[in-house]
This record gives structure tokens, sequence and C-alpha cells, in this order.
């Protein structure tokens, strides 16, 4: 028997990677997750990795610690107001205090380093350039120039005998897209978590820019939100 192609997934436990996830296991993949503990303000999206880890399921699993609070300059790893009840107006006149300094770019080289060792040619990321935040690291443009990079760094690339290939499935498909394709493939979106700012009980906020992007998905593909919110609004 043919043994199946390995590909790293890039996981938060968010509704996008979610997504991701379901897609490359759907492609035939063994797939591997990689986590982040990153210094984040909270560890609920760590937790719903391991969850949609276990729930998708996934050849091996991996959390990595590393501190990116030390550097600062975002409002998900520093004592920062997390902009509430923008508008997508609002959100797109500017890069938000949410981004992470070069985040995707941190996360894909760790991801690049655990692919060399398994041999997986693959990884998979879940950006997107449509309904989103207006990140810098989102962009086509950052990872075509990361792959590019990604070979010209890497063992395998140099020595020619394959290609390491990010993989952005969902990075042109509108929120709505990406959850119709979920729920396509099964994903069961109750134990994703999304919110930049939950309660210590879990509860997501309702307001931030990714609860409203999450909400605003939802309702543009007729599909109901499962998501447990402070707020009814």
């Amino acid at each position: 028997m043919r043994e199946k192609a390995k590909a790293i997934v890039l996981l938060s436990g968010g509704l996008d990677s979610t997504t991701v996830l379901a897609i490359a296991r759907s492609q035939g993949y063994d797939t591997y997750g990689l986590c982040f503990k990153y210094g984040q303000r909270h560890s609920v999206e760590v937790e719903a990795a391991r969850r949609v880890a276990d729930a998708i399921g996934v050849a091996g699993f991996l959390e990595m610690d590393i501190d990116l609070g030390k550097i600062g300059g975002s409002a998900l790893t520093e004592d920062l107001t997390i902009p509430k009840a923008r508008t997508e107006a609002e959100m797109e006149k500017e890069i938000p205090i949410t981004y992470v300094p070069a985040r995707n770019t941190i996360f894909l080289s760790y991801a690049l380093a655990w692919a060399e060792v398994l041999g997986a040619y693959d990884i998979f990321i879940g950006v997107n350039a449509v309904d989103y935040s207006g990140y810098p690291d989102c962009r086509p443009e950052f990872i075509e120039a990361f792959e590019k990079m990604a070979n010209l760094a890497t063992k395998v690339g140099v020595e020619g005998t394959t290609k390491i290939r990010i993989r952005t499935p969902i990075i042109h498909l509108t929120k709505a897209e990406i959850i119709q394709k979920g729920i396509e493939l099964g994903v069961d979106y109750s134990m994703t978590h999304t919110c930049y700012d939950p309660s210590p009980e879990g509860l997501a906020c309702g307001t931030c820019d990714s609860c409203l992007l999450r909400k605003k998905g939802f309702q543009k593909a007729g599909i109901a939100d499962p998501t447990l919110y402070i707020t009814s609004s």
C-alpha cells in the first residue's frame, strides 16, 4: 500500500485553520497539526486546537511554546485595548493593533523545520485575503515569497529532490464560503474558537473584529452560528 503524503497544518483552533485541516484530510494527506503558545492573552485557542486535532484526526500534534509577548507590539500579547464594534470600513482602514509582528513568518518557519524532519513537503495555513482584518502576512504576495525562501533555505530545496509548497486553500474565499466548505466536510464549528477577547469562561465577546467577521460569515452562509457569545447582539 502506498504511503500517504504528509502535510503540516498550522492549527490555531479557529474557524479558518479548522477548515483547512478538514480540507487537507479530504485531499488524502496524513496531517500533522502544529499549534503555538506564543504568549497570547488566553489559552482558549490552544484548547480549541487540541479539540479540533482530536475530532478531525491528525497523525501527529505538536505544541510549540514561544513567547512573543517579550517582543510585544500587539494587543494579543500585551495589555492593550482590543478594538470593538468596528465597521468593515474601519477594519480595512489600517493594520490593527491585534496584528502580531511577523507571527505568520515565525509560525511558518517552525512548520518548515518540522516538515524537513517529517519529510512533509506541503504546509497548510489558513490565511485569507478576502474577509480578514488587514494583516500583511495573510496576503498572497507574502505566501509566494515565503515559499520561494523555503526552497532556498532547506536541504530538500537545495538538493532539488522535491519542492516545498505552502498551501492556502481558503485564501480567496469569503468567510461564508469557508464555512460552507467546512460544513460540506463535516466540520463542527462549535468546537472552534475565534474571539480575541474571550471571557474567563471562554465565551466569545461578540464585538471584536474576529467575532464580527465570524458572525457575518455564518449569516451570509445561511447557517446557524454555534458560537457561545457573551453578548446576544
